[in-house]
């Protein structure tokens, strides 16, 4: 995590822990349209102060949902029938998304790079969702990725100052 003078990163985890119960009452109120001219500048600084590459945990701990159009493109890319790919990397869970089999992410690479960044996920381009609607639109899932992700931590914390 690149270093930061005008914002405390330390024990970010634990603090949004903590506020978890904050963000959700907070995010029940807020003023969308006041909050949508908001979030794309403090999307843009959350990753001047955020490195996924030193991070990643994303990658390593969850999944994203792999839709018909990304198993179509990525099973190209990958030289695989999509059946193939399904099978070897996939999973239907019990909502019915495609999601890896394992974690760590099959395509995260030692480096933290992803091997199939340019083709990869939807779900996985748009993630952590700081920049749109679905911040406050889809609540749960702000609150889950603020719990491992410090750019939502730091995008939350921000936007409710």
């Amino acid at each position: 995590m690149a270093a930061s003078t005008d914002f405390n990163f330390d024990n970010w985890e634990k603090r949004s822990l903590d506020r978890k119960k904050v963000y959700a009452q907070r995010l029940a109120k807020i003023d969308k349209k006041a909050a949508l001219k908001k979030l794309p500048r403090l999307h843009e600084q959350a990753f001047e102060k955020v490195d996924c590459l030193s991070c990643a945990r994303c990658c390593k701990n969850y999944s994203p949902r792999f839709k018909m159009p990304d198993i179509k493109r990525i099973s190209k890319v990958l030289g695989m029938k999509e059946t193939e790919m399904i099978t070897t990397y996939l999973y239907m869970d019990e909502e019915g998304d495609y999601v890896v089999k394992s974690s760590p992410c099959p395509f995260l690479q030692a480096d933290n790079t992803c091997q199939i960044y340019e083709d990869r996920p939807s779900d996985c381009a748009r993630f952590p969702y700081t920049d749109e609607d679905v911040l406050f639109k889809r609540k749960n899932i702000t609150l889950k990725n603020a719990e491992f992700c410090p750019a939502v931590y730091y995008v939350l914390e921000k936007l409710f100052e």
